[in-house]
């Protein structure tokens, strides 16, 4: 999300509705996080500087051959992408970065705190990168706040997952909605005040300019809400980040109440966050990357997690706009 606050969006409240959408799916309750309060768990495999066989791990700056670790910032209150189970850090960004650790050689440390806090910690040094679902920008890229206030130097960016938003529809889509455009002349459900809620809205405005008619939008206060509006059949469609609509779609009613309709739209790279004097890391990163795509283990998680219409064919470096 491009607001220092959120994950993909200016909309402070589209991360809510992404917990929201979790509680009705049937995952676990998640737990506030404040600034670096939870150790969460560790990825990879711990190595010292005296001879790792990880095939890059001579590409890492020594300080990391030394100590084993790299030091990972997550907000982990997103699930899939990252949240807590079982007093430890779980999903889609720990499992690619367990992938990541055996290339290098090193564990990946995930410690859980506020997302807005996050490019700070880096700043610091209490992090060494930032791995939470975070979309790259060129405002973060150059240390800009939401207003394009100069705040920071900026940080370069890993760029490992696309991500757009998705409709999700009830089961079977009995509607056979495909798009947005599909919904012209019917009636959706969203949480009031987020980014799917615009998103509804704009496309409104273009049924009724396309004279294809009227999209009627009932809004709620969570996306329970909306999400019980759609399977009791009030409403044809929710609308959710692609990774979040792919994890309720798995698990609310055991995989039979809901089903993601169609593409993912407006997709954006999510990154993994580096300080921009860390280049040989940056770039050992981006290596370790690409080792995954092509020896699988990448497409695996992907498809353990039901995200593969996330995945990227290359690594690459400060992709976002």
């Amino acid at each position: 999300m491009t607001a220092s606050t959120t994950r993909r969006s200016t909309a402070a409240k589209s991360r809510i509705a992404a917990v929201s959408a979790i509680a009705v799916a049937g995952a676990l309750l998640l737990t506030a996080c404040g600034d670096q309060t939870n150790s969460g768990s560790g990825t990879g495999v711990k190595e010292s500087a005296a001879g790792s066989s990880a095939p890059l791990f001579d590409k890492l700056p020594k300080k990391y051959q030394d100590a084993g670790v790299i030091k990972v910032g997550t907000d982990a209150a997103y699930a899939p992408m990252e949240y807590e189970e079982g007093g430890k850090i779980v999903g889609i960004d720990p499992d690619i970065a367990a992938a990541l650790g055996k290339q290098l050689g090193v564990e990946f440390k995930f410690t859980s705190g506020t997302f807005d806090g996050l490019i700070s910690s880096l700043n610091t040094g209490r992090q060494d990168i930032v791995m939470s679902a975070m979309s790259d920008t060129k405002a973060r890229q150059e240390g800009l706040d939401d207003k394009g206030k100069k705040t920071g130097e900026g940080v370069d960016f890993v760029d490992y997952f696309n991500s757009g938003v998705s409709l999700l529809v009830k089961k079977g889509n009995p509607q056979k909605i495909t798009s947005l455009d599909d919904l012209c002349g019917k009636k959706v459900a969203v949480q009031r005040g987020t980014i799917y809620e615009d998103t509804f809205k704009a496309q409104a405005a273009k049924c009724a300019k396309d004279g294809k008619g009227k999209l009627t939008i009932e809004a709620f206060d969570t996306d329970a809400e909306a999400q019980t509006r759609v399977k009791s059949g009030g409403a044809v469609a929710d609308l959710n980040d692609y990774p979040v609509a792919a994890h309720i779609a798995k698990t609310a009613g055991g995989g039979n109440d809901f089903e993601v309709a169609g593409d993912q739209t407006d997709a954006g790279p999510f990154g993994i966050a580096v300080d921009k004097d860390n280049t040989q890391l940056r770039d050992a990163l981006k290596e370790a990357l690409d080792a995954i795509i092509k020896n699988g283990e990448y497409a695996k998680v992907l498809e353990k997690w039901d995200v593969k219409g996330s995945a990227v064919t290359e690594a690459t470096i400060n992709a976002g706009k």
